[in-house]
């Protein structure tokens, strides 16, 4: 039985341009095949059971040649797999994707195109370019900058290109200097504004601007290379006034999140949308418990718990989820107050429909078992469903304090250790600005997966911590903390890291 293939288009980089629809697509995939300027965040929308292969143009070197991808595809598809093909951009627009459809079609495959956003209109939106507006252009050309222009026989009507409105061309950089020349020949004034935008919607966007006179020199004295996006026309001459994504306070910025791969998202949507480049570096993974044994039995037996503690986000979800499984649900614990360590946890059961009978202040063993003992008579039994590594403090506390404790496993955290030499190197180059800690466990796994001499790579880097809990943590291991939240929530954590960062904007 033949499989399918998906023709995705990923959007120009930032991940968050990817379609819904291609989402789903690549949730499904067997095989990933994908290209240079495919956010590695969008990659970890696919199952991580999948293949992934690397497909990937620059102008020094091809990894396949497009020959050897349409085979590829076309190998795959027919061995029952389902494949996605993860292009940057639009797969039609200048992706090939079109000679992709036709070796998949000649082979009587199946095959579905996902329209992805093309960088031709995204990466001048992001450098403040619309591509239209009414006062000044009604009409866009989106042209290929990769042919030569000098070569007989050109496929680009340069006559007709000079009186069109706008003009992007996606793959010029290399010709940049022909192409203004060829359009200043077909008659386009001089003056024309232009715009170069280099890597379009990351955080390394840059832009450069000027006119068709002059463009080509500002934009080798910036250093500029590929990937870019030119725009060439009146509307090019916006972006003084309208330019928004590379004022954000964390523009620029490249921060490590070290969450595991299902909490990620919402640390890494936060920073991004401040335009800082995320790079996800998960160092647990969440599984189930090797036993369900000592949850189940007290999930059989909830009528004899007072008080039942939640410490994580990922203790209440394993929680109601289990519950679910076992044909119960939470009236078992009727007779049970709720405790919540922080205010992450206490939204994930407020999501539930749970009311938070205790949240302490601090997030210490003691004062917690302090703050309960304010509320509790000592003797009654407290059902604390926690990570199998979690330290033992809290459950000592609160037996000390008077409390029967069943302390039981509701999930592991497990080492994750993918990409950890690809982070190493980029520490070792000064390529990293920030790493954040969000737990006990994301700190000890990290240093793990970078040993030897993790702290001494992350001396030159900013290190926020979530939380004194997570703070002592790191200093343990030999790593300095540069910024703890004030607030112990993600909220929080992105707060204190803009305030580092806009600090520094002042010292210099």
């Amino acid at each position: 039985m033949s499989g399918k293939v998906y023709l995705i288009g990923a959007g120009p980089g930032d991940p968050g341009l990817i379609t819904v629809k291609g989402m789903r697509c690549l949730a499904s995939a067997e095989v990933v095949v994908y290209d240079r300027l495919v956010s590695p965040r969008i990659l970890g929308y696919a199952p991580p059971h999948a293949e992934f292969i690397f497909a990937g143009k620059s102008p020094e070197r091809h990894a396949l040649q497009q020959g050897e991808i349409n085979a590829l595809l076309v190998e795959r598809a027919r061995a029952g797999k389902v494949v996605a093909r993860l292009k940057g951009g639009d797969p039609f627009v200048f992706g090939r994707g079109g000679e992709e459809a036709e070796a998949l079609r000649e082979a009587g495959l199946d095959f579905e195109v996902v329209p992805g956003v093309t960088s031709a209109v995204a990466a001048p939106a992001y450098a403040g370019i619309p591509v239209t507006h009414r006062d000044f252009t009604s009409s866009l050309a989106i042209v290929t900058g990769n042919e030569d222009p000098n070569k007989p026989g050109s496929a680009i009507e340069w006559n007709r290109l000079a009186g069109c409105g706008t003009l992007v061309f996606l793959m010029g950089m290399a010709n940049l200097p022909e192409i203004a020349r060829r359009l200043k020949e077909a008659g386009m004034p001089g003056e024309t504004p232009a715009a170069v935008i280099q890597w379009g919607t990351t955080a390394k966007q840059r832009t450069v601007t000027g006119s068709l006179n002059d463009i080509s020199r500002k934009v080798a004295a910036a250093g500029l290379t590929s990937p870019a996006v030119v725009v060439v026309g009146k509307v090019a001459g916006l972006r003084e006034r309208l330019a928004w994504f590379e004022q954000g306070p964390l523009f620029g910025r490249r921060i490590v999140v070290t969450r595991s791969r299902e909490q990620a998202s919402v640390l890494s949507e936060a920073i991004s949308a401040l335009g800082g480049e995320v790079f996800e570096f998960p160092t647990i993974r969440i599984e189930a418990p090797e036993d369900w044994g000592a949850l189940d039995a007290a999930i059989r037996s909830a009528e004899k718990y007072d008080w039942v503690i939640f410490t994580s986000v990922n203790g209440v979800k394993v929680f109601f989820r289990r519950l679910r499984e076992l044909g119960c649900d939470i009236r078992a614990f009727s007779r049970a107050a709720v405790a919540a360590i922080g205010p992450g946890t206490r939204s994930a059961l407020e999501e539930r429909g749970l009311l938070v009978a205790y949240m302490p202040e601090e997030f210490r063993a003691d004062a917690i078992a302090a703050g309960l003992r304010e509320r509790a008579k000592t003797g009654v039994r407290v059902l604390l469903p926690r990570a199998d590594i979690a330290p033992d403090s809290l459950p000592r506390a609160l037996a000390e304090s008077g409390f029967a404790v069943d302390n039981v496993t509701a999930y592991r955290t497990v080492p994750e250790r993918r990409n950890a030499a690809v982070l190493r190197e980029m520490l070792r180059a000064g390529a990293v600005d920030g790493v954040t800690f969000t737990s006990s466990s994301t700190v000890k796994n990290f240093v793990a997966a970078l040993e030897p001499g993790a702290g001494e790579l992350l001396k030159d880097v900013m290190v926020a911590s979530i939380g004194p809990v997570t703070s002592a943590a790191a200093q343990e291991l030999g790593i300095k903390v540069d910024v703890e939240a004030r607030r112990y929530t993600i909220d929080g954590l992105v707060e204190a890291i803009v305030e580092h960062f806009e600090g520094m904007k002042g010292e210099g």
